[in-house]
């Protein structure tokens, strides 16, 4: 009994050491990320306009303008999408779940497509219209962020609605996703085949997910979305808990189930359409954190929620500034990136299981 205690106590100090770890990597791993680039920024200057001090006008612009609200987005994307994935994975007890499981990303793609197709082929997001203060593009872009949220938010309504008639069972909900993913997949393909050139430019570069459409109004917009889901998702830890023991135990130990899964996939399911409809599809960071995350430090939900936030914005954000990096002076779309190093860690992470 004695030796059991003490081994909990072990394990309970090294999930506090990880977290610990992990709130002080993210701090550093952002000033290094605005740091570098292919205009190099002194360290000491980042500190300085961190700080609120003056400095030089081109570090100012280039820090204050586009490489903050660039790695802040990444930060803020990398632990929506993550704390998502962890509470979907938990509340529909399938390892495969992500927030993308249910279609949402599929959905706003076709929504994105369409607003941009209807645009006439007038709206061109590859000429960095996120920094311009013509209101035709302020316009242009609003639009295609409310067309996105939009399908995502009808594609959750829907998958919600038939999960509630008749007890559907988690597969089935999965399954519903997968479908509504093919059909908005097919639709967004037809989109591509009329359209014409300068069409068909914009939706692709739309679906590339990039961390460099953020800007300070988007960023409070997240910001806003993703605390208090968060909180609430912090807040039913221990009900997350005790759906690892079964429905029929959650329930016998006074866990509302029913209730807890569909407002947890309706939060989950939200934020992630707030965050792709601003940002685009970043793929795989939901899928493969909780996954690292419970092999690193348990699926106790207390530790894990909490890792899942700080490990999912600081990934990200590395993989932001690696794919700034790699072929700089141009910036590679962080999805790209995520998609290249997530398929093989996800494969190596089901393998080991299996072994």
């Amino acid at each position: 009994m004695f030796l059991f205690i003490k081994n909990c106590s072990r394990l309970f100090h090294y999930r506090i050491v990880i977290l610990i770890v992990s709130a002080i990597l993210l701090p550093v791993s952002l000033c290094i990320s605005i740091a570098v680039g292919a205009v190099p920024v002194p360290f000491g200057e980042v500190i300085r306009i961190l700080c609120g001090y003056d400095s030089e006008p081109r570090f100012l612009y280039i820090i204050r303008d586009i490489r903050l609200p660039q790695a802040l987005a990444a930060i803020l994307a990398g632990a929506g999408l993550s704390v998502s994935g962890a509470t979907m994975q938990s509340v529909l007890r399938n390892p495969l779940c992500s927030p993308f499981t249910l279609g949402i990303s599929s959905a706003a793609a076709f929504g994105a497509a369409l607003m941009l197709y209807l645009g006439g082929g007038g709206i061109s997001l590859a000429d960095n219209m996120l920094f311009s203060s013509n209101h035709f593009f302020f316009t242009a872009k609003l639009g295609i962020s409310l067309g996105a949220f939009f399908c995502a938010v009808l594609t959750t309504a829907v998958v919600l609605l038939l999960g509630q008639l008749r007890a559907t069972r988690s597969e089935s909900i999965i399954l519903v996703g997968v479908a509504l993913s093919s059909l908005f997949s097919a639709a967004l393909m037809f989109l591509q085949y009329i359209a014409d050139n300068s069409q068909l430019a914009a939706i692709v570069y739309w679906t590339f997910g990039d961390t460099a459409r953020a800007t300070w109004n988007s960023l409070i917009l997240m910001a806003v979305c993703i605390l208090p889901v968060s909180f609430y998702f912090l807040y039913q830890s221990w009900n997350y808990n005790a759906l690892i023991l079964g429905e029929e135990s959650a329930r016998s130990l006074g866990v509302p189930v029913r209730r807890l899964q569909t407002l947890t996939m309706l939060f989950a399911s939200l934020l992630t359409a707030v965050l792709v409809s601003l940002l685009g599809i970043i793929g795989f960071v939901g899928l493969v954190v909780p996954h690292v995350a419970r092999l690193w430090i348990g699926s106790d939900h207390r530790f894990l929620l909490p890792f899942s936030l700080l490990f999912g914005g600081l990934l990200l954000l590395i993989a932001d500034t690696s794919a700034r990096l790699i072929f700089a002076p141009r910036i590679l779309p962080v999805s790209i990136l995520t998609a290249f190093i997530g398929v093989p860690v996800f494969l190596s992470l089901l393998l080991g299981k299996r072994n």
